[in-house]
């Protein structure tokens, strides 16, 4: 009789099981679904029209700056106006909107004029608000300006969806650890070969809130590559041997960091793991750069996806830009989203990051 019981609620908590990880992924689908309809909508009636900026607000010298923008889309994309209550509320109809810096006293005329846009359903929005809705991207010079530290030291996060990043993350990892260990043996086969070194190589990455996690990957540089200390890799490194540029294109030399993901050390999708010691000299000259770590790491992030890589701290400032936007708008549909992305660029050969 008790075996019979065991064996009942065992299959019980089987069901239980099942029927929350279809709940979770329904909910998250739905969502996420809804979410890009409206944002559909709603980006299509503005898509036109040029937004209206004070010629005060520094949002448009901080994209310029950061010189990732094409020039002529910035150009299409900003009115400046020196004054918000002069602007003609006729013309106002044929706007976008208009941006403001957060902390921006206004003057009664200006508070009068920007409630009458209000009613008229013409949006009024902050930099960090237009930079997350229209570029996907937060640049590190708004955060400091409008001081949201909370924000990003405290992302919240859909705890559905959450559940069903790591229930979807875990399963993919497993799936694709048994598609790749063929190609991990023949890629070792190639590795010993060429100079008869070690086939993979460990490497301390700071994770979860600073923690040291420990990444394994297939070597793709020769076995004396750090014999002059730590330093950037770059795309025409001589370090990197013939088998190793290939890896690196494909990604293959990633797959390993499976394991990482399944003992919960990282994530599919997520900033990418920086090595302690780089990190600590980023951290003295890029603004929150310690704010990638609330999230757990992943093996490609948004920044992977929408910035070429580059080996210094001007580009590594730009990508916090991207990671910082996936932070504060994280869904079940930006993950897959990034992994679709991935693939592409994975089957395009454009995989190659050296880091």
């Amino acid at each position: 009789l008790i075996i019979e019981i065991i064996k009942f609620q065992s299959l019980n908590n089987i069901f239980q099981a099942k029927d929350s990880i279809i709940f979770y992924f329904r909910f998250g689908v739905i969502s996420s679904l809804l979410n890009l309809i409206m944002n559909y909508f709603f980006n299509r009636n503005i898509k036109n029209k040029k937004w209206f900026i004070l010629g005060e607000n520094n949002l448009l010298n901080c994209l310029k700056k950061d010189n990732i923008e094409n020039p002529q889309f910035l150009i299409k994309k900003f009115n400046i106006i020196s004054n918000i209550d002069q602007v003609n509320l006729e013309e106002i109809k044929k706007v976008a909107g208009i941006i403001l810096q957060k902390n921006k006293k206004l003057r009664y005329e200006e508070e009068h004029f920007i409630l009458a846009m209000k009613r008229l359903d013409i949006p009024v929005l902050s930099n960090l608000e237009w930079c997350e809705k229209y570029l996907q991207r937060i640049p590190p010079k708004i955060i400091e300006e409008e001081l949201q530290r909370g924000k990003f030291l405290y992302p919240k996060f859909n705890i559905f969806e959450y559940r069903i990043k790591k229930i979807f993350e875990f399963c993919i990892s497993l799936i694709l650890i048994f598609i790749g260990l063929p190609i991990i043996i023949l890629a070792a086969i190639f590795i010993y070969f060429e100079d008869k070194g070690a086939i993979f190589y460990s490497q301390i990455r700071s994770g979860l809130y600073g923690k040291k996690i420990k990444i394994y990957k297939l070597r793709t540089m020769r076995t004396n590559a750090e014999e002059d200390g730590i330093q950037w890799s770059h795309n025409d490194d001589k370090r990197i041997t013939k088998t190793g540029n290939f890896l690196r294109k494909t990604r293959i030399d990633e797959i390993p960091q499976l394991i990482s993901v399944l003992n919960g050390d990282m994530s599919l999708i997520g900033p990418r793991p920086e090595r302690p010691e780089i990190e600590k000299e980023l951290l003295k000259d890029i603004p929150y750069y310690d704010y990638r770590n609330v999230i757990k790491p992943g093996l490609s992030g948004w920044a992977q996806v929408n910035y070429p890589y580059g080996a210094s701290v001007f580009d590594s400032s730009k990508k916090l830009s991207y990671d910082i936007y996936y932070i504060t708008n994280f869904s079940f549909f930006l993950d897959l989203l990034i992994l679709f992305q991935t693939i592409k660029i994975i089957f395009n050969l454009k995989g190659y990051k050296p880091d």
